[in-house]
């Protein structure tokens, strides 16, 4: 069992995303957060450190670069049975992330709505979102990754009966349903973008990927 001490969350659909916060501090958990979800969250009376408190640097380049930093991944991508991992992380004065909440940026949604423009296309491609869910879900061992707002009753409910814990099985299927995630995000930026051009409007060209290839379903 893995017990649940710190937590990042960063979501771009907020739904639940308060009762999952404040169920994880009743069981002591510290929570990382960026953005519009940690501002959510202080207004919610929910204790939130800042991730560019962790990191030392401040959100830049319009939010492009917020948790793609060593802190943050390495805190994610630590193996706890590594003892070269640990002193690694104590010499640097990285801390564990047990949990990764994480939901992507609209690409769809935006895309297919009528008046974007390449440049509102092209600003929804997720980049740390996914590069989190994918580190996390590489360590399922050790860390939780979730990535829909329909786990969160289950995963809150399994903390309550294993007092903070999460199961070896839950950490695994937690995982595949993060590459599925990433996996179908990936497919639909690759499909849409033959179909513009720079100008932002429609083109004609398509591009069926992986043809044959089973739906994900989790």
């Amino acid at each position: 069992m893995r017990k649940i001490s710190r937590a990042l969350i960063s979501v771009t659909d907020k739904a639940g995303v308060v009762d999952l916060a404040r169920g994880l501090t009743e069981w002591g958990v510290e929570i990382l957060s960026t953005g519009g979800t940690a501002s959510l969250l202080r207004e919610a009376g929910i204790a939130v450190k800042d991730v560019s408190e962790v990191t030392g640097l401040p959100e830049m380049l319009d939010g492009r670069v917020k948790t793609l930093h060593p802190v943050i991944h390495g805190g994610i991508l630590a193996r706890r049975d590594n003892p070269e991992h640990l002193r690694t992380l104590e010499r640097h004065s990285i801390g564990l992330i047990d949990m990764v909440v994480v939901n992507l940026y609209p690409f769809e949604q935006v895309a297919s709505r009528p008046g974007s423009s390449f440049a509102d296309v092209i600003e929804n491609i997720d980049i740390g979102g996914p590069t989190m869910i994918r580190s996390a879900a590489k360590n399922f061992q050790d860390v939780a990754v979730i990535t829909s707002p329909d786990d969160y009753p289950e995963i809150l409910a399994e903390l309550k009966r294993n007092s903070g814990k999460l199961g070896p099985e839950t950490l695994w299927s937690l995982s595949q349903k993060a590459f599925a995630c990433t996996a179908r995000y990936d497919s639909a930026i690759a499909r849409t973008l033959p179909t513009l051009d720079q100008s932002g409007k429609k083109g004609t060209e398509h591009v069926e990927l992986f043809p044959g290839q089973l739906e994900l379903r989790y």
